[in-house]
């Protein structure tokens, strides 16, 4: 064996364990991360096989086992990542123009959700990007008392206001202009993560269920594994199928789109990810474009159509935030493709709650 053809054997071989690691249902840390690169590994994998037309086209055998493995890696990658792509169908429909302008302004909800970063001293920044994008509803993660002093000026702007400001990075600040009947600070699965429920009312009227959740993630220097973070999830997908009227989910999930446990809470909570079919809109890290993949989601029930979906200028954090814009419009033939729970969804959404909490 040559000295370039060990080289290509021993990096396909990392790569497609790397690839597929995470198929391994086990929820300890250092297999969970590996649901997060999928993009490096299809960039990755692609300049592997690339490289071996190029600098070795051996395809005898066992040889040949190196273009197949990082082929099939290769695929199966773009299998993950095709759903967020502009080729895949979208799942949440845009808004037509047509419709009456009088019939959206009243029933439009525009979203703003950051992960400020707690050691971050550049809030005016934040300020601004409120000011500039004009947001009805804000949600700001690990924000603490300096936090939310520093955004007292907005006070006056949003009159509405659900506080959790905490020192573990995991404090929660909520600001609305949009009026709160009832409100809810949780601690659904660990005593020191927080998240929120809201009930707050368009100008038509409508009510408006509101989710604003970040669950611990699972790594070496937060926590052993994901049950903790998946239950969460879950709990809040669980309570969601049973209500009737629209529902958002919003925060930073510490979780990435094409995640088993994502797709489950889609499955089990019945909401749609207005990303699918539009693109990946990376949050983090914001720092290292290299390193980036979607940490930050809004999930939204059939009442919703889309009117804007961005992902916004960093404020000096280590997340870019998001703004979505969504207009209460349904349609019974947004309502016919919900997602369902398949197989044992249910059974394993149960068994994971039950770990979490035991």
């Amino acid at each position: 064996m040559t000295t370039i053809t060990l080289f290509f054997s021993i990096y396909a071989t990392v790569l497609v364990a790397a690839s597929f690691i995470h198929l391994v249902r086990l929820d300890y840390w250092w297999i969970r991360i590996w649901d997060f690169p999928h993009t490096q590994l299809t960039a990755l994998t692609t300049a592997g096989l690339l490289g071996w037309l190029l600098f070795v086209s051996d395809f005898s055998w066992p040889a040949v086992l190196i273009p197949v493995g990082l082929l099939v890696a290769m695929i199966y990658q773009g299998w993950l990542i095709y759903p967020y792509t502009p080729l895949h169908k979208k799942q949440v429909r845009r808004i037509s123009r047509r419709v009456a302008k009088d019939e959206v302004e009243p029933n439009t909800i525009r979203l703003m959700t950051a992960n400020v970063y707690m050691e971050n001293t550049r809030t005016p920044d934040v300020q601004a990007l409120i000011a500039r994008y004009q947001p009805d509803v804000v949600l700001l993660l690990e924000t603490n008392l300096t936090w939310q002093k520093a955004l007292a000026p907005i006070e006056d702007e949003y009159p509405y206001r659900v506080s959790c400001p905490l020192e573990n990075t995991y404090g929660m600040l909520l600001y609305s202009r949009l009026p709160i009947q009832h409100h809810e600070i949780r601690f659904m699965v660990q005593d020191d993560i927080p998240s929120f429920y809201v009930q707050m009312t368009l100008p038509s009227g409508q009510l408006v269920h509101f989710y604003g959740v970040h669950p611990m993630p699972p790594s070496p220097t937060e926590h052993y594994r994901s049950t903790e973070r998946d239950a969460e999830l879950l709990l809040v997908g669980k309570e969601a199928r049973r209500r009737d009227e629209p529902i958002i989910v919003a925060g930073d999930l510490n979780d990435v789109a094409w995640s088993h446990t994502t797709r489950l809470f889609q499955r089990v909570s019945g909401l749609f990810d207005p990303r699918i079919g539009r693109g990946l809109y990376s949050t983090f890290h914001a720092h290292y474009f290299f390193l980036r993949w979607p940490l930050d989601h809004v999930f939204v029930s059939h009442h919703f159509q889309l009117q804007r979906l961005r992902r916004l200028p960093n404020c000096g954090s280590d997340h870019f935030p998001i703004l979505v814009s969504l207009v209460y419009r349904p349609t019974r033939a947004q309502k016919e493709t919900i997602p369902q729970p398949e197989h044992d969804d249910l059974h394993e959404a149960k068994d994971i709650i039950e770990r979490a909490k035991g």
